[in-house]
């Protein structure tokens, strides 16, 4: 049996999550071995990965990603969730088929599988997927071409159908920096090169999810991964994982040597994007998010808006617009910060400013006080 050992406070559980998500210091590692790591990075904002990384490494430059998502080493597909996350083509092989399950759950639970009611998708995915072995298409060529074939039906139905029961990638210019395009799809099998994996191992990603965020509940797995049932999982795996008690009671898992700092080790301020996976990756979000703030979900396409952390948790917004030559960074905090934490935040926020809004003649940096 795994080890039962201390309570873990939320402070505690928070600094093991920055250490993991290379929160506390940047580090040293290579774009595609970071998104590896963190066993993908949130990309439904298609530039929000160059922000996420900028913050977690030393030196990161947008170009890294750009090759890596150009040579299809990295890949926006979606799978955790059921939303669109940026990971490793290896990842791609074994998180889409695991999520599978997910994705056709949502699709089933919304208004575009009843507005198709009667259509034989099995038929459909066999046609959209004929059409993608062709060539790589935009949503609305696919459902010009199916909506033709299958008159009556609604057609932004089947362009949804397509996208959530076929395995696909959104494939560049989409999600490169500086550069956009419009929203097209590939067959992932197609783009990789190489076929899914048959037989992922749902274990082996319980382990790698306790390595980015441990220690967790089997409830945060499920939240994370959006798969249910996820107990007898981690009743295999007990023998490999230590156990401690969160500070409600429950029983955290964790690798046995995962990195766990002490609690009042420092967290510099970070800056982080859209739908960064720290916030959305917990059933208990109290260790980033203890207020129970509400997460800004505004749409975009990445890297001008976002959350900033202050000791570690969920301490505000931040919106850059750029007019003309001018870039401006707004601060919103949940209240007003002051001395040395405060001068910290303001210069990772030019840092920000000079990564994300380079072209920019000049920057600077404003603060809203009138939040509360």
């Amino acid at each position: 049996m795994g080890q039962m050992s201390d309570v873990l406070s939320h402070r505690a559980l928070n600094r093991a999550m920055l250490a993991r998500q290379y929160l506390l210091t940047r580090e040293q590692k290579s774009a595609r071995e970071t998104i590896s790591d963190l066993v993908g990075l949130q990309a439904q904002a298609p530039n929000a990965p160059y922000v996420a990384l900028w913050s977690r490494l030393a030196d990161f430059a947008p170009a890294e990603l750009v090759d890596l998502i150009e040579t299809r080493e990295a890949v926006r597909i979606p799978c955790l969730r059921g939303t669109i996350h940026l990971v490793t083509a290896e990842d791609a092989r074994t998180l889409r088929p695991l999520t599978q399950i997910v994705l056709t759950r949502a699709f089933s639970s919304q208004a575009f599988a009843r507005n198709l009611s009667g259509l034989d998708l099995r038929e459909l995915l066999e046609a959209a997927g004929e059409l993608l072995a062709d060539k790589p298409r935009t949503k609305p060529e696919i459902t010009k071409i199916l909506g033709e074939r299958w008159p009556g039906y609604d057609v932004s139905s089947i362009g949804y159908a397509v996208s959530y029961l076929l395995p696909v990638i959104q494939i560049p210019p989409r999600g490169l920096w500086a550069r956009t395009g419009p929203v097209a799809w590939a067959l992932a099998e197609s783009w990789l090169g190489a076929g899914l994996d048959q037989d992922p191992s749902v274990d082996q990603m319980m382990l790698r999810y306790l390595a980015a965020f441990g220690p967790a509940t089997v409830a945060d797995v499920q939240t994370w991964s959006g798969l249910t049932r996820l107990r007898e999982v981690a009743e295999r795996l007990r023998p490999r994982l230590r156990r401690f008690t969160g500070p409600r009671g429950a029983e955290l898992l964790d690798l046995p040597d995962a990195p766990r700092p002490d609690e009042d080790t420092p967290a510099p301020p970070r800056f982080l994007p859209e739908y960064d996976n720290i916030l959305f990756s917990y059933a208990d979000r109290a260790r980033v998010n203890p207020a129970g703030h509400p997460i800004p979900l505004a749409p975009g396409n990445g890297g001008r808006m976002g959350t900033f952390l202050l000791d570690g948790t969920f301490a505000g917004s931040w919106r850059i617009t750029v007019s003309r030559d001018t870039a401006v960074l707004a601060l919103k905090p949940f209240k007003l910060f002051s001395g040395q934490q405060g001068t910290e935040l303001l210069d990772e926020g030019r840092a920000l400013l000079e990564f994300a809004a380079a072209e920019a003649a000049s920057r600077s940096v404003l603060v809203d006080d009138g939040m509360s």
